[in-house]
């Protein structure tokens, strides 16, 4: 359920604060830097909270002073649950309108995952087992990875990139011991882990759940509208949103047992809490919503059948542990057709594209290349044998 507000002593603090925060914003935006700002956005409620701070921060400066560039960075791992991918593309669409109509320095970027590397060509295509705590394939491919490249292509073009987060200490032990594990004492910037020349600013890091909802309810966003769907949705879904990934480090906060929303087929929790969320609170999608759950209910059952894999793995080698049990492979070709066929009915049902014409050509393509190669080893078993 969405959190309680409680009327502590520090929220009366919480003006003072969100001041401090939007001035630190303009003073930073007005400094001698010209890099541009990325602002992590994924349409929950800390990346939105950062928006609107930022927003507010750089609208009250004279046009003239809006130099430098702010691209707002969103994710869309093509797996995102519908009504969030709904929210996120349409809030993004009013960011860019308003923007515009604002004279601000605005571009908004959706980042994706490259065709070879999405969920369904591994899954279908390369027949690897939906994620699990162990085998966490998907972060890497679907979110860092396309993420990052943008990232890399920014700080080539402008030599300089900042990386506003709304990460925040209270989100959990990992979030605090990140922050603090690689924050400058001499400045509020740190590093961005992997990629040079870019630094990464987290203004939100010492607020509270607590103030970033009282924020959302009293005030609505500068690009128009109220906050009222993302607050629903969070009511609905009982959750938090699985915010956008940049880093391994990050990666813990997506797919933990916390309910949050993210893809619909995510198999590293045990329940999708907030899928189910969504379905028992009554929403109007409820229907569809049900027979995604049940897909990738019908996909951990495949993953967990050792009998849907093969011996080999897809390299040709076998791998055995050190307790003599092997580790299996891919799912078979058969199973791989089963789950393509499946996921094409369902898509029939819920009148919505869940894999694209251009995925299983890639799929079909890797399929081809597969029988080729199984060929091969069975003739060089023969001529050895």
């Amino acid at each position: 359920m969405l959190v309680n507000i409680d009327p502590s002593p520090l929220t009366s603090s919480l003006p003072n604060r969100l001041n401090a925060i939007v001035q630190t914003l303009r003073d930073e935006y007005t400094s001698a830097s010209s890099a541009p700002w990325v602002l992590a956005y994924s349409g929950g409620k800390d990346s939105t909270l950062l928006l609107q701070l930022g927003w507010e921060a750089v609208a009250s400066l004279p046009r003239g002073q809006r130099q430098r560039k702010i691209y707002i960075v969103g994710n869309d791992t093509l797996v995102e649950s519908p009504l969030v991918i709904q929210h996120l593309s349409s809030s993004m669409k009013r960011i860019h309108r308003a923007a515009q109509e604002a004279q601000m320095p605005i571009d908004v970027r959706i980042t994706k995952p490259n065709i070879d590397q999405t969920f369904w060509v591994n899954v279908i295509g390369r027949g690897y087992i939906p994620p699990t705590r162990n085998f966490r394939w998907c972060t890497d491919r679907m979110k860092i990875i396309p993420t990052n490249a943008l990232l890399d292509q920014l700080v080539q073009r402008h030599g300089k990139a900042i990386l506003l987060v709304g990460t925040r200490k209270s989100e959990s032990s990992n979030r605090r011991r990140n922050i603090e594990k690689h924050q400058r004492a001499d400045s509020h910037m740190n590093p961005h882990s992997t990629i040079k020349d870019c630094d990464m600013f987290a203004p939100l890091a010492e607020l509270e759940d607590n103030d970033v909802w009282l924020v959302l309810l009293q005030r609505n966003p500068p690009w128009g509208g109220t906050h009222h769907d993302l607050v629903t949705l969070y009511k609905n879904a009982g959750g938090g949103e699985c915010p956008l990934i940049l880093s391994k480090e990050d990666a813990p906060s997506c797919g933990t047992t916390s309910p949050r929303f993210g893809c619909w087929t995510c198999t590293v929790v045990n329940k999708d809490r907030s899928l189910r969320g969504l379905i028992d609170s009554g929403h109007h999608r409820s229907e569809a919503l049900e027979k995604l759950f049940d897909f990738r209910e019908w996909l951990i059952a495949l993953r967990e059948n050792d009998e849907n894999r093969l011996r080999i793995r897809r390299n040709g080698s076998v791998k055995t542990r050190e307790n003599g049990t092997r580790v299996l492979g891919p799912f078979t070709l058969d199973v791989r057709k089963h789950i393509l066929d499946r996921l094409q009915t369902l898509q029939a049902s819920v009148g919505e594209e869940l894999i694209s014409d251009s995925e299983i050509q890639v799929i079909e393509d890797i399929w081809r290349r597969d029988k080729v190669q199984a060929q091969c080893r069975d003739a060089l078993r023969n001529t050895y044998s």
